[in-house]
């Protein structure tokens, strides 16, 4: 995935000069920027950043009503960001985790459109530490930022992964965050293929013909104006259905489904928890039951994400439940089984500093999520009794039949109604005891009071 890419840069447009000429206020600075984004564009690195800043204008009255107050603000700008990097020691990715760092302030002040393009670390690591996309091909068709690709690039590295192993599939519609996401790859030296341009995966699918061995994604919940009527009889929708045309969840689903290697391809995404049940796409969910494509469903708390607080799933789709061997672990026959796990209580860990309430999966909370999945896959586990109340089964196909298809957890793991573990007769004894202790204190305080008041009379002598 990640590569040791090396660029030359001309000595004008290296950071140290850009950051002298602004710490100095040097007129020069806007038109050194211009020169050194059409550098970048169009002189080198082969075509990598032919047109990300097309769209860059250092021009824009936003920046200031003339040239001189553009400059100075440009310069300070700069030197602000010159006092932040400061503070990373020289082996950190300065340049990535800034830029990283911008884009999650960026979302977190843009609205529901941000979710477009932005998904939390926490969440990005929550998948790939499930699904382990070690090595081989990894596609995102709604690619965003391509924060997906950096978070498990550093997951690879940090398990001591052969990061080169990995070849990075992925498109993105929306044509500025096209752009940050080759700016974002190119910025961790991450080689890539988003396509030749920006377009939709559904009317304009670039990787056509291809099968990757782990998908990773956070579509746009629910999204609505993707149809196309020349997708009517797309072979994507073979043998499972059209899916609806009001929203895109199971076309989303049934896109990623046809680009998943046959035999042992591996999905992880995320979708709102009206897919679960939806009557809409009823016929399509059971045929992907049947089909024994959907491995686990795992429902997150609310307040992950900075652009919404509803609570979304997190589905995983496996084309291997047979078993065999998967990163150094023995699987078992997992077929006719799906794993339920409902997380909505983990909500202990508040963000602090964020503009609305948030809150995070810390790193033991992911490594527990993966390890109950984990096991649950492997050899020695009976998954006709696997499960904690409250937490996680795992159901067999004709239970989720007999309850009409649905995929809400809620359906299948036992939730313990908490009263029904009170012992009434014995709580009332205690109840009537303490009251009878109470009002025997009450007497006996009454009869004191009467005592010290007793021959005490009122009147006038």
């Amino acid at each position: 995935m990640r590569r040791k890419i090396h660029y030359v840069i001309k000595p004008a447009y290296l950071w140290s000069n850009i950051y002298e000429l602004a710490r100095t206020q040097n007129s020069q600075l806007l038109k050194t920027l211009q020169s050194g984004f059409k550098y970048i564009e169009n002189e080198s690195f082969e075509s990598r950043f032919r047109g990300l800043f097309s769209e860059v204008n250092l021009d824009s009255d936003k920046l200031g009503k003339n040239y001189g107050e553009r400059n100075s603000l440009l310069c300070s700008i700069i030197t602000e960001i010159a006092k932040g990097l400061a503070e990373f020691p020289n082996e950190t990715d300065i340049l990535g985790d800034a830029y990283e760092y911008l884009i999650g302030q960026f979302a977190a002040g843009s609205g529901k459109k941000a979710g477009e393009f932005y998904t939390p670390h926490d969440v990005v690591q929550l998948i790939a530490t499930v699904i382990e996309p070690f090595d081989g091909t990894l596609y995102d068709p709604c690619c965003g930022s391509g924060g997906m690709f950096i978070q498990s690039s550093a997951l690879v590295e940090s398990k001591q992964g052969d990061i080169s192993r990995i070849n990075v599939y992925g498109q993105e519609k929306e044509a500025a965050t096209y752009r940050l996401a080759k700016m974002n790859l190119a910025l961790r030296g991450i080689s890539h293929n988003l396509g030749e341009e920006s377009d939709s995966s559904f009317t304009n699918d670039q990787h056509k013909g291809l099968y990757f061995d782990y998908i990773m994604a956070n579509p746009p919940f629910n999204l609505k104006g993707w149809w196309d009527e020349n997708l009517r009889n797309d072979p994507r929708w073979t043998d499972y259905g059209v899916p609806p045309e009001s929203n895109a969840n199971y076309a989303w689903i049934l896109h990623m489904l046809s680009h998943l290697k046959p035999l042992d391809g591996v999905a992880g995404f995320l979708l709102a928890n009206g897919a679960l049940g939806d009557t809409d796409a009823l016929e399509i969910r059971k045929q992907l039951i049947k089909n024994d494509k959907v491995e686990a469903i795992i429902i997150l708390p609310r307040e992950l994400f900075i652009t919404t607080d509803i609570s979304v799933t997190f589905w995983i789709l496996n084309q291997n439940k047979r078993g065999g061997k998967y990163h150094g672990r023995e699987l078992r026959n997992r077929e006719g089984e799906i794993l339920f796990i409902d997380l909505r209580t983990w909500t202990e860990n508040p963000v602090k500093g964020e503009q609305k309430k948030k809150v995070l999966l810390d790193a033991n909370q992911i490594q527990r999520v993966a390890d109950i999945y984990h096991k649950w896959q492997s050899v020695g586990t009976d998954g006709s009794d696997y499960a904690i109340p409250e937490l996680y089964k795992s159901v067999g196909i004709q239970e989720i039949e007999d309850k009409g298809w649905t995929l809400v957890p809620s359906k299948y793991i036992e939730f313990i109604d908490h009263d029904l573990e009170i012992d009434y007769p014995k709580e009332m004894a205690r109840i009537q005891k303490e009251m009878k202790e109470l009002l025997s204190r009450e007497k006996e305080s009454q009869r004191m009071l009467e005592e010290a008041f007793k021959g005490i009379g009122y009147g006038i002598d």
